[in-house]
């Protein structure tokens, strides 16, 4: 079973959706300095469109990032490591997921969606390699 369906699985969807907005929530806690509050008022713009936005958006965005690291999850099961593996592929980890994230926000409806990407999208490679490792952990938790 490839990694979108073990995601994806109706038993487990929704703990992972879960799982996926604390990841988000407590990396961009985490980020400091100038850069950091950038992260933080943009994260925060975004959250006040409205109600439960953020959950919607990982839902939503969950069965593409799945699919695009459907490759990397095979390699990173037969390294004998994979939580390792993927950590150790980071920038590749993060180029699949913002292949997702960049096409969407290009044809998102919203102004404030798109003009906040727009601004943060310049460090945002760095912020999502920053958070592979605890995405790794999360992958390997759900499916293991």
């Amino acid at each position: 079973m490839g990694l979108s369906e073990t995601l994806l699985d109706a038993n487990k969807k929704s703990q992972v959706v879960a799982d996926c907005c604390t990841l988000v929530d407590e990396e961009v806690a985490s980020k400091g300095g100038l850069s950091g509050l950038a992260v933080k008022a943009g994260y925060a713009a975004v959250k006040g469109i409205k109600p439960g936005f953020i959950t919607q958006v990982v839902e939503k965005l969950l069965p593409e990032f799945a699919t695009k690291l459907d490759p990397l999850w095979t390699e990173a099961t037969s390294s004998g490591n994979a939580s390792s593996y993927l950590s150790s592929n980071r920038s590749r980890v993060a180029d699949a997921l913002l292949s997702v994230t960049d096409a969407k926000a290009k044809s998102s409806s919203s102004g404030v969606v798109r003009g906040t990407y727009e601004k943060l999208r310049g460090s945002a490679k760095k912020n999502v390699e920053d958070a592979v490792p605890r995405l790794a952990q999360l992958i390997q938790k759900h499916a293991s």
